[in-house]
């Protein structure tokens, strides 16, 4: 839910009123966020201190013992890459960091400072701006780099994932990443229309 308030400057009287922004995160993109952090910082965990999180390693059980098999399925996480010297299985590993840490800033934002409006509860003013941004931005990070994983794999024809058959590509690669790409969609058409909604001086759109 996200709106701009009305809200009445201390000593003045109800009639002149500041407006002030005022933002809530919609239940889909807490939801979103509950999700896909841990699995990300796990994820983070595992490819930038390989080989030792890779089969063999001292650190890969138990924590990233399911790794083995998805460095099976996707060889941009598996020996083959690794073995390769391919330096972007770490690079976007390091941008994960990168938005996982504006992630976190925009929720600790919203649950440190969070205030009643309204009957919900919201950040207001230049911090909740502020937030906004800087979940837009993450959002567009993440989705970006998520097409380029998967644009890489079109034009390398299939290169890391071609050996799969049709039922593990499907349930093993395409539906867990592909949520990578619906959850910052959303994300930006939410947080996008809030931010054109209040430049151009209307209201906030109310979500549930």
């Amino acid at each position: 839910m996200a709106t701009t308030r009305s809200a009445t400057k201390s000593g003045a009287s109800s009639s002149t009123a500041a407006t002030t922004y005022a933002h809530a995160p919609s239940s889909f993109t807490l939801f979103w966020l509950a999700v896909s952090l841990p699995l990300v910082i796990w994820d983070c965990g595992y490819v930038l201190m390989r080989p030792r999180t890779m089969e063999g390693g001292d650190l890969h059980w138990p924590i990233w013992a399911p790794y083995k098999l998805y460095g099976e399925i996707d060889h941009v996480y598996g020996w083959k890459a690794f073995n390769a010297g391919s330096g972007f299985t770490s690079a976007q590993g390091f941008l994960n960091v990168l938005e996982t840490v504006m992630y976190i800033y925009y929720a600790a934002v919203y649950f440190q400072n969070a205030v009643p409006v309204a009957g919900t509860k919201a950040v207001v003013g230049r911090k909740a701006a502020i937030s906004v941004l800087v979940a837009f931005s993450a959002a567009v990070m993440t989705l970006s780099k998520t097409l380029l994983y998967w644009l890489c794999e079109y034009y390398s024809g299939f290169d890391n994932i071609g050996h799969n058959s049709l039922q593990d590509l499907i349930f093993l690669w395409i539906i867990p990443n592909g949520a990578w790409l619906i959850g910052p969609t959303v994300m930006i058409y939410e947080l996008g229309g809030e931010l054109v909604n209040n430049l151009s001086g209307g209201a906030g759109v109310k979500r549930d």
